[in-house]
C-alpha cells in the first residue's frame, strides 16, 4: 500500500507542475450547466433532509440507545429488545456525553379519552426526567409500561470490585452485597421525612393512609412532588460513588391497585420505582424489590401504610387480604420477568415484616404460595422472605427445597429492645462482632435456614429520632415512650440524665470520640453481615434523622467513605472513645 500510495502521489505533484490546461470552451459551457444540476439537486436534498429532521424522522448526534429513545418520543410499546452494549469499567460508569435532542411530547389533545388523567396519561405526569413521554397504552401482567424505552444498556458496574450487570455475580457468600434502602421514597415513614407528617396533634395523621384521607384530592399532588423530588439520578450516582453495589426499594401495594375505600394515591409510585430502577441500571445498581406494605397491614406500623390493627392473615379480612397479596405478587412477577429485568433485578421481596404475632404455618403456608406463583411465572431473580422478627433460628428448616432461590432477611437493630439500647458503647460494637456475627454465621450454614442477608440496620445508637417510634411517640432512651406502662430511661446510665439533645444534634457539633465511635458501630456491623449475603443500609436519605441516613453520615464522616475499604474490622480491639460519656 506505501508504494501505490507514493505513485499516485507523484502523478498528482506532476499534473500541478505543468498546469492547468484550458478546456474547449463547448466543455466549458458543459461544466458549468452539470455543476448547475449539482447545485440544485444538492438544495433540494438538503431542504427534504431539513424536514425530515424537524418532524424527528431522522435524528441527529450520538448517546446510547436509551438516551435516543426517550429523546425521540418514539412509541416503544415493546419494551423487549436490549442494546446490547459492551461492558464499562469505572465506578458506576455509563455514558452520558452528548445530550438527547429535546423533542416534543404528546399534547393532551393527543391521548385517548380513555386513557386521559390516568397514570399511562404522559401529559399528566409531574416530573418527564428519564422517561419515555410516548404514549403507550400496553400492558404487562395488567401494569404499564408507560415511560420505558424499549433498548436499554447493562453494561455499567457499581464500582471495580464487582461485575458489570450483564456479567454474572457469582457467590454472594465470596462477594457479599453492600447495599442501601430508598427507606421514605415510595413508602412514607414520618421518622424519614417528618415535614410531610407536620399537622396538629388533632388531625390524627399519623402514617401514609390518614395522610392521604386527610389531604384528600390533594394527595396526588403532595405525594407525587414528593416521589420526583426526594430520590433523584444524583443519589444513585452517589449511592455507586460510596462503593455500594446494590439498593433495596421499598414501594407499597398500592403502587399497583387499591381496594375497598383506600384513600392511597393509586399507580403514580409505580412510574417512579421503573424509573429508579432503569436509573439503578444506569450506574450499574443491582436492585431488590420490596413489597413494603401488603393489603390490610402486615404489621400494624406506620410504614405498611395504616398504623393499628394487623389484617393480613388475621382476623375478619385477614384470609382476603393474604389472597390480594397474592394476586398483586402475580401482577408484579408477570412484569419484571421480562427480559430488560433479568441483570438488573437480583432479588424479589416477597413482604416486608409480618407480624410476628401472625400464626407460624398460615405465615409459612403464604410464603411458599407467593414464592410459588413468582417462581411459574419466570422471575429469575433470587425471592427473599422476611425472619418477620422471630429470630433466624425459627426458620432453620423451613420452606426446604429451594436452595439459593429462597433467602431469609433479618433486621437488626440495637434499639427497639431495652436490654440492648441500654449497652455501653463498647458493648454495643462487642454485640455486634460477636453475636450478630455468630447469628449470621450460623442461619447459613446447612443446619440453619441457609442464603441469609440483612436488610435493615443503622448506626443509631438511641431511638431519639422524632417519629422514630410513631409520630408523637416518644423514646425508650429518655423514657417517654411507653410499652404497657411506664418506662424509665433506657441508657447506659439509666437516669435522669439521659437525653436525646446529642444524638439528635446536627453531626457538626458531636465530638470527635462520638464520631469515632459511630463509625466503628457501622464497620463492626458491615462485618458482621457479610458473614452472610451482605446488607442494605437503613436508609440512603432523611431530612433530619442523621444516625439513619447513609448519606449524612458520609458528609460527617461517620461512615466508611468507600463500603469496601474499611480501616478497621472486628478481628481487632475495640478501639478507645476516650472519655465519651454513657449517656451521649
Amino acid at each position: 500500500m506505501a508504494s501505490a500510495g507514493a505513485s499516485q502521489l507523484s502523478l498528482v505533484d506532476e499534473s500541478a507542475r505543468q498546469g492547468p490546461r484550458a478546456p474547449p470552451k463547448k466543455s466549458r459551457k458543459t461544466l458549468w450547466i452539470t455543476l448547475g444540476v449539482i447545485f440544485a439537486l444538492l438544495a433540494a436534498g438538503g431542504i427534504t433532509v431539513g424536514v425530515l429532521v424537524s418532524q424527528d424522522i431522522i435524528r441527529i448526534g450520538s448517546g446510547s440507545a436509551s438516551e435516543s429513545s426517550a429523546a425521540t418520543g418514539s412509541d416503544d410499546s415493546t419494551g423487549s429488545s436490549n442494546s446490547g452494549s459492551s461492558g464499562s469499567s469505572g465506578p458506576g460508569s455509563s455514558d452520558d456525553s452528548s445530550p438527547p435532542k429535546p423533542v416534543k411530547c404528546p399534547a393532551s389533545d393527543d391521548i385517548p379519552d380513555s386513557a386521559a388523567g390516568t397514570w399511562t396519561d404522559p401529559t399528566s405526569w409531574l416530573d418527564m426526567a428519564g422517561l419515555n413521554c410516548s404514549f403507550t397504552s400496553q400492558t404487562v401482567g395488567d401494569l404499564p409500561i408507560a415511560g420505558l424505552n424499549s433498548e436499554w444498556d447493562d453494561s455499567a458496574r457499581a464500582n471495580p470490585n464487582v461485575p458489570p450487570l450483564n456479567k454474572p455475580w457469582g457467590s454472594y457468600e465470596k462477594l457479599p452485597i453492600r447495599g442501601v434502602n430508598l427507606g421514605g421514597w415510595l413508602s412514607l415513614e414520618p421518622f424519614i421525612t417528618p415535614s410531610l407528617f407536620k399537622y396538629d396533634k388533632d388531625a390524627g395523621v399519623i402514617d401514609e393512609y390518614t395522610l392521604c384521607e386527610h389531604l384528600g384530592d390533594k394527595a396526588k399532588e403532595v405525594l407525587e412532588k414528593h416521589y420526583a423530588t426526594f430520590i433523584t439520578e444524583r443519589d444513585f450516582k452517589n449511592i455507586a460513588a460510596a462503593g455500594l453495589d446494590h439498593v433495596r426499594i421499598p414501594f407499597s401495594y398500592w403502587a399497583v391497585e387499591t381496594f375497598d375505600n383506600d384513600p392511597y394515591v393509586e399507580g403514580v409510585s409505580w412510574r417512579y420505582l421503573l424509573r429508579g430502577i432503569e436509573w439503578a441500571r444506569k450506574y450499574g445498581i443491582r436492585v431488590k424489590l420490596d413489597l413494603h406494605g401488603l393489603p390490610g397491614s402486615q404489621n400494624g406500623w406506620n410504614h405498611s401504610g395504616r398504623a393499628g390493627i394487623v389484617r393480613f392473615l388475621d382476623g375478619s379480612d385477614g384470609a382476603k387480604n393474604a389472597k390480594r397479596a397474592l394476586e398483586i405478587h402475580d401482577r408484579l412477577s408477570k412484569f419484571f420477568a421480562q427480559d430488560r429485568y433479568e441483570n438488573v433485578i437480583a432479588f424479589y421481596g416477597l413482604g416486608n415484616e409480618p407480624a410476628r404475632a401472625l400464626d407460624m404455618e398460615s405465615l409459612t403456608q403464604w410464603t411458599s404460595d407467593a414464592y410459588d406463583i413468582v417462581e411459574k411465572n419466570g422471575v429469575k431473580a433470587a425471592q427473599v422472605f422476611s425472619d418477620s422478627m422471630r429470630g433466624l433460628n425459627s426458620w432453620a428448616g423451613a420452606l426446604p427445597g429451594k436452595g439459593d432461590k429462597l433467602v431469609i432477611d433479618s433486621h437488626v437493630y440495637s434499639i427497639f429492645d431495652p436490654n440492648l439500647i441500654s449497652m455501653t458503647h463498647k458493648e454495643k460494637i462487642a454485640l455486634a462482632c460477636r453475636d450478630w456475627s455468630g447469628m449470621i454465621a450460623n442461619s447459613i450454614t446447612s443446619s440453619g435456614f441457609g442464603p441469609t442477608m440483612v436488610g435493615e440496620w443503622s448506626q443509631a445508637d438511641t431511638d431519639c429520632t422524632e417519629h422514630l417510634n410513631g409520630v408523637g411517640g416518644g423514646s425508650r432512651w429518655e423514657g417517654t415512650f411507653s410499652e404497657g406502662g411506664a418506662m424509665s430511661p433506657s441508657c447506659a446510665a439509666g437516669d435522669k440524665t439521659c437525653s436525646c439533645d446529642k444524638a439528635n444534634a446536627n453531626p457538626d457539633d458531636y465530638s470527635d470520640d462520638y464520631k469515632a465511635f459511630l463509625k466503628t458501630f457501622a464497620i463492626a456491623q458491615m462485618d458482621a453481615f457479610e458473614k452472610g449475603w451482605g446488607w442494605f443500609y437503613w436508609t440512603w436519605k432523611a431530612e433530619g434523622a442523621y444516625q439513619w441516613s447513609y448519606e449524612a453520615g458520609l458528609k460527617a464522616d461517620i461512615m466508611p467513605k468507600i463500603a469496601y475499604e474499611r480501616d478497621w474490622d472486628c478481628g481487632k480491639s475495640i478501639p478507645s472513645f476516650g472519655n465519651l460519656p454513657e449517656d451521649y
